[in-house]
């Protein structure tokens, strides 16, 4: 079957196929290799992003984040790869910081693994990191009161927001929804990203926290570029190396 042959639907999947093998697409090189006009990816794109399939960018589209929303959710998903994050994340800390926590899932598994000789502080919008860290010896924790949100067990709003105007941290652990070298540091949520806006301006250095599936990926609302970063804690290996060159080729800090 030739390509000028393909209904709409089948040279759409095949769009969605290659966001999937390789997380972008521009449209040039479709507008090519589907032997049609730029104007008619561009219309796909469009038809796609509206549907919530792909994120649309200028000049092509990437991948969404296959994060799911809902925190109980996230909190089942990767296991694995946050806890190696989570212990990469603890040589970051000494006695006597004062340390921003998001709402996260990879910033909980931080405090799960906190050492109980470790004494700082920590500020955070998470109900499930102040449950975490209520018994733990040595470490204050500062709650940043707000309206609760029931998909992320978090709290947002001006008292939150004021709360983390009001600190100056050492370290913000910043968890990841989306992260693109373009694109910059994105999440599903409006407020969420209201949120993490004021913790990166606050906070001395940002150590960001992403498993791999979330590099080069995208969402509506926006946070920050990916240059803000001072350091990213991934669970890559040796055969990453490929998947994180350009956010090191930035100057992060990428382990």
């Amino acid at each position: 079957m030739s390509m000028q042959s393909l209904s709409k639907e089948e040279r759409q999947q095949l769009i969605l196929n290659h966001i999937s093998e390789v997380g972008k697409v521009d449209m040039k090189s479709l507008s090519q290799k589907l032997s049609v006009s730029t104007d008619t990816i561009r219309r796909d794109i469009k038809e796609m992003a509206d549907q919530g399939l792909l994120k649309a960018t200028r000049g092509g589209a990437i991948a969404h984040s296959p994060i799911p929303l809902h925190f109980r959710d996230r909190e089942k998903y990767d296991v694995s790869g946050k806890q190696q994050i989570a212990l990469k994340a603890l040589s970051q800390l000494k006695d006597g910081q004062v340390v921003l926590f998001d709402g996260g899932t990879s910033t909980l598994a931080i405090a799960m693994n906190l050492p109980k000789e470790l004494q700082i502080t920590v500020v955070t919008n998470s109900f499930p990191v102040a449950n975490v860290l209520e018994d733990h010896p040595n470490v204050e924790v500062i709650f940043a009161g707000g309206r609760l949100s029931k998909f992320g067990f978090n709290t947002s709003g001006p008292e939150t927001m004021q709360a983390f105007e009001n600190t100056r941290a050492d370290i913000c652990f910043l968890s990841i929804y989306a992260i693109h070298p373009t694109v910059g540091i994105t999440t599903r949520q409006y407020e969420d990203a209201l949120m993490k806006k004021t913790m990166v301006k606050t906070a001395r250095r940002i150590i960001g926290l992403a498993t791999l599936n979330k590099v080069n990926t995208a969402e509506a609302f926006y946070i920050c570029p990916v240059t803000d970063l001072d350091m990213l804690l991934t669970d890559a290996t040796d055969d990453h190396e490929q998947l994180t060159a350009n956010l090191k080729n930035m100057g992060i800090d990428v382990r």
